[in-house]
């Protein structure tokens, strides 16, 4: 879905795992008043259930790049949205302003961690692994206390989930040399180290990189911290 004024330059907003367009609205809304915005449910997920994949980053910027056309973009990436944002870049090219990655996971890294809520889920079968995912993020409570239609939609949503993974995990979907804008590699003070760690590496091997800390954030930024989140991570790009 699209919103803000069409002659504006063009703001993508690409969720992570698990997760839904829906997960973006708040960012949208502190966007939308001076560019255009646009937030899709990626292939497996939301209204985009059932696909039949594949599920890998490249397929996931053909996706994209049919969206966006032939229009200058920024591409804004939560978690696993970060490596389709980073790929993308190097498809589109000429095209993209900027990329803002936010918590984006490294899990073809050999120091990566295998006790991360994604190596969870890929460890377990396609009906498992949302629920895993879920509990391991959130906790058994408050996963327990989710509509049960909520948690039906999730673990529908597993076969996605361990294909986008298991495809991260088997090698890079990009490479360094090959990202040319600028890109800010943002982390929250709160979340998890292997995840601020994978925002440093991101600062230090990709050219005119900056990375950007959001206070008091976690994993969850883009829900608990719109505000802070599109003022640091998004208009400087838009700005620029």
């Amino acid at each position: 879905m699209e919103s803000g004024p069409e002659s504006e330059l063009l703001v993508v907003l690409i969720h992570g795992s698990l997760d839904r367009s829906g997960g973006m609205a708040l960012l949208a809304r502190h966007i939308q008043g001076s560019h255009r915005v646009l937030r899709y449910d990626r292939r497996g997920y939301g209204r985009s259930w059932p696909h039949a994949g594949p599920f890998a980053v490249y397929n996931q910027v053909d996706d994209l790049s049919t969206l966006i056309g032939d229009r200058k973009v920024v591409l804004i990436g939560h978690s696993f949205g970060g490596n389709i944002a980073l790929t993308a870049s190097v498809q589109l090219a000429s095209q993209v302003v900027g990329v803002s990655t936010y918590e984006t996971p490294l899990s073809w890294m050999d120091w990566w961690p295998g006790t991360t809520a994604g190596a969870m889920a890929v460890a377990s079968s396609e009906s498992d692994a949302a629920e895993n995912f879920m509990v391991r993020l959130i906790g058994p409570k408050r996963w327990n206390e989710l509509p049960e239609r909520t948690r039906g939609e999730r673990r529908r949503e597993g076969a996605a989930l361990v294909g986008e993974l298991t495809a991260l995990r088997m090698k890079a979907p990009w490479s360094v040399q090959d990202i040319s804008c600028p890109v800010l590699c943002g982390y929250g003070s709160k979340g998890s180290k292997h995840h601020a760690e994978g925002a440093r590496w991101l600062t230090n091997n990709v050219k005119n990189s900056r990375l950007v800390e959001l206070k008091d954030a976690a994993h969850s930024a883009p829900m608990t911290h719109p505000l802070q989140f599109v003022t640091e991570l998004v208009l400087p790009h838009c700005e620029g």
